[in-house]
């Protein structure tokens, strides 16, 4: 069986979409700290794979469309909840005697995770769609020009409801408001400041897509422009 070009491409998009956010979700139970100017700042370490998921995101409703999108959206969602439940599986295997991690070591770690994956599928899912209607909206409106803002502007649309909706769906009752919501904004400042940071590698990563599909890199941009187009006027609210 042989593959065109853009079906490999989806297929390695696709690949490292959901790589990078398994990771986000298995890692986010982590909090670490950042130093700014003396200053110290707490957040999770799920945002450190996220920037690959926004240029992924961004790439596949340029030239996938919003189908394309959220096919994979769904995907993700559907690998997440797995994730989650072979960990709860995971969790109720007792180790050998002479395992490296022991039972508890094992828990103490994969059981927050547990519930920080519970409430991402909850922010994942906002977050997408919003990135999706977003985008398309800000590319129709630009007619197909402005690559940065409509890359830009979805992500600080959806990172906001994300960051905030992941912590305190995940977090709620175990934490102080003041802390969930300090983490909440210190990781949408982040995403930000790396959103903005990757447009380069957004633009870079138009420019070797387009050498690698050829003609029908334009072809599948306008392809999902017209979509995104009939949508937005199908559902104009």
């Amino acid at each position: 069986m042989q593959f065109h070009r853009p079906a490999k491409l989806f297929f390695v998009l696709g690949s490292i979409f959901i790589t990078f956010l398994l990771m986000a979700e298995v890692t986010g139970s982590k909090w670490i700290q950042l130093n700014v100017g003396g200053l110290a700042f707490n957040l999770t370490l799920g945002v450190i794979p996220f920037p690959i998921t926004f240029i992924v995101t961004d790439l596949l409703n340029e030239y996938y469309g919003r189908r394309g999108v959220r096919y994979l959206t769904l995907v993700g969602m559907v690998m997440i909840v797995l994730a989650y439940f072979l960990l709860q599986i995971d969790m109720h295997i007792p180790a050998v005697g002479n395992s490296p991690v022991d039972d508890h070591s094992f828990k103490v770690v994969f059981f927050n995770t547990g519930q920080v994956i519970a409430g991402s599928v909850i922010a994942y899912l906002i977050g997408q769609l919003v990135d999706i209607q977003i985008f398309h909206l800000i590319r129709k409106r630009t007619q197909n020009r402005l690559l940065w803002l409509r890359a830009t502007g979805s992500t600080i649309f959806s990172q906001l409801l994300d960051s905030y909706v992941v912590i305190f769906v995940a977090y709620w009752g175990q934490y102080e408001f003041q802390t969930l919501n300090q983490i909440s904004y210190t990781n949408f400042g982040y995403k930000i400041l790396i959103a903005i940071g990757i447009t380069p590698l957004i633009y870079a990563s138009h420019y070797l897509i387009e050498r690698y599909l050829g003609e029908d890199a334009h072809r599948m941009a306008e392809h999902a422009l017209k979509e995104g187009k009939e949508e937005i006027q199908a559902y104009p609210g």
